[in-house]
């Protein structure tokens, strides 16, 4: 039996959440280059929000192997960082009057695209030509859905966490099993050895009442015999 305390490698690739926040750092890198002004500190404070974002969930998936806490931890980071970043999309709307409710033409084709689409190559036409006001909007909007995504990942995690416990849990666990495994072995090969010596105890009385066997047809031979002329 095989005993492992350290848990599988994540695939983080492949989460949606992950794949949308690559999607909310290359939007925001190029809203912001594009569409504020140079010098602006808002630049660097939403493009680092943004990949702090996106960094903080590769790094919390690497560390998952080792502890959920750390994990739990470093998502948490995350949503801070995208929830800053929102709030920077939501200060360049609102303050330009370019937010886009649910009775705007495009609100909803929007977030049906945005929920059906994760992967950046969806987003490259308007990465690379969008306005600011549809960049913006889009941004927003994808802060509050990665936001949400994420949360169902946390209370996933938190369940996972009580589930099977920590890292030091689950070393113990895994100590003890093999402590288990080893006793039960040594206990199986103990009670084959007491079968084992019964059985050559057996096999050895019948081997001596062969023996005795042969030497009483032995000497009833040797009295028996006819002697030789």
């Amino acid at each position: 039996m095989k005993f492992i305390f350290l848990k599988p490698e994540p695939n983080w690739e492949g989460l949606y959440f992950y794949q949308k926040s690559v999607v909310l750092y290359l939007l925001t890198y190029a809203f912001a280059k594009r569409y504020l002004q140079r010098g602006d500190r808002t630049i660097d404070q939403m493009v680092q929000a943004a990949r702090s974002g996106k960094q903080n969930i590769v790094e919390g998936s690497a560390d998952s192997m080792t502890s959920t806490r750390m994990e739990l931890e470093l998502v948490n980071v995350a949503r801070a960082s995208l929830k800053e970043l929102r709030e920077d999309y939501e200060d360049y709307l609102d303050t330009r009057h370019l937010r886009w409710t649910k009775d705007h033409p495009r609100y909803t084709t929007m977030m049906e695209f945005t929920r059906k689409n994760n992967k950046a190559e969806a987003y490259q036409k308007i990465i690379d030509e969008g306005t600011d006001e549809e960049m913006a909007n889009l941004g927003l909007t994808l802060t509050h859905q990665v936001d949400r995504m994420m949360i169902g990942y946390l209370h996933h995690l938190e369940k996972k966490f009580v589930e099977d416990g920590g890292l030091k849990e689950r070393m113990t666990a895994t100590r003890l099993g093999w402590r288990k495994t080893q006793n039960e072995t040594i206990e199986a090969q103990a009670h084959e050895i007491q079968e084992l010596k019964a059985t050559i105890a057996r096999q050895q009385a019948h081997i001596a009442e062969l023996e005795a066997e042969l030497t009483k047809w032995h000497t009833w031979w040797q009295e028996n015999k006819q002697p030789q002329n």
